[in-house]
């Protein structure tokens, strides 16, 4: 987080997912990561960074709504479920309430529909078993 959308704030981003990723030795290349088109993910950094990384860069097309529904419906989560809870007193308090939340009840409690009624982890844990036996 920080107060202004910078090319090094997203290569930052990205590099700490890849990271995380790795650690919890999930595969990392060929992952597609989706941005809308804004300058920081078009910049020279951040393609190097996924290029880097063997990741799938994909850009919503400009006028197409459609393209980022799935983001606005999540951010639309975040501002309802932590943002608009109470007034936070740092960036830095707020930073650990969205990853409390994330990782708490979006990442492992919330279930969801377009994946089966299974939470993001249970069915990223399918899927990474159905490629294991599939290779």
């Amino acid at each position: 987080m920080d107060s202004r959308m910078t090319s090094w704030l997203a290569v930052t981003a990205l590099g700490n997912a890849v990271a995380r990723r790795r650690a919890e030795g999930t595969q990392v290349a060929g992952c597609i990561v989706h941005t809308d088109r804004g300058s920081q993910f078009r910049s020279r950094k951040f393609v190097h960074a996924l290029n880097r990384h063997h990741l799938i860069g994909s850009m919503g097309r400009v006028g197409a709504a459609g393209d980022n529904a799935a983001m606005e419906s999540f951010f639309a989560l975040l501002q309802k479920n932590v943002l608009n809870t109470r007034r936070w007193a740092t960036r830095e308090e707020l930073q650990i309430a969205i990853i409390t939340w994330l990782e708490r009840t979006y990442h492992r409690r919330r279930r969801q529909a377009a994946l089966g009624r299974l939470t993001p982890i249970e069915y990223e844990a399918i899927m990474n078993q159905t490629v294991a036996l599939a290779a």
